[in-house]
């Protein structure tokens, strides 16, 4: 029964850091096209900032727990899927990192990418899921 449990909390807290993870580019898209020193600019840098603080960064950090729990609970730790599916989960984290620091570049007034290259970020963390969904349903690799 805790591995049910444990399964349905990791599988809500992944759903609510995906979403995140998808808004928060589109936020930075239209973030990069209100002027530099207009009240809707600071309102981009508040709604990105709460959508950090409330969601994504406690999204990941139970995810992490839940989900290592999860596997430790199963033995997963030995199973080449387990890697693959390790290999992208640290890679969505670093991105999210990533998108927590343009977050603070954009507050701080730098504008580094153009609204197409955010859009086209903005497919990571679907690659990511679906990399991650056969690992776990599929587990092609043993």
């Amino acid at each position: 029964m805790t591995y049910l449990w444990l399964k349905a909390g990791h599988i809500i807290f992944v759903i609510f850091w995906m979403a995140g993870l998808f808004m928060l580019p589109r936020y930075f898209v239209y973030h990069q096209e209100a002027p530099a020193d207009s009240p809707e600019n600071a309102l981009w840098i508040e709604r990105e900032g709460r959508l950090l603080k409330i969601i994504l960064w406690p999204s990941l950090v139970i995810s992490w727990v839940l989900g290592l729990a999860l596997a430790y609970s199963i033995g997963a730790f030995s199973q080449p899927w387990f890697h693959v599916k390790l290999a992208a989960v640290l890679g969505l984290s670093a991105y999210h990192v990533w998108l927590a620091g343009y977050h603070a570049s954009l507050k701080q007034g730098v504008r580094r990418l153009t609204g197409k290259k955010l859009r086209m970020l903005n497919e990571v963390p679907g690659l990511a899921a679906a990399i991650i969904v056969v690992m776990v349903i599929v587990k092609p690799f043993g």
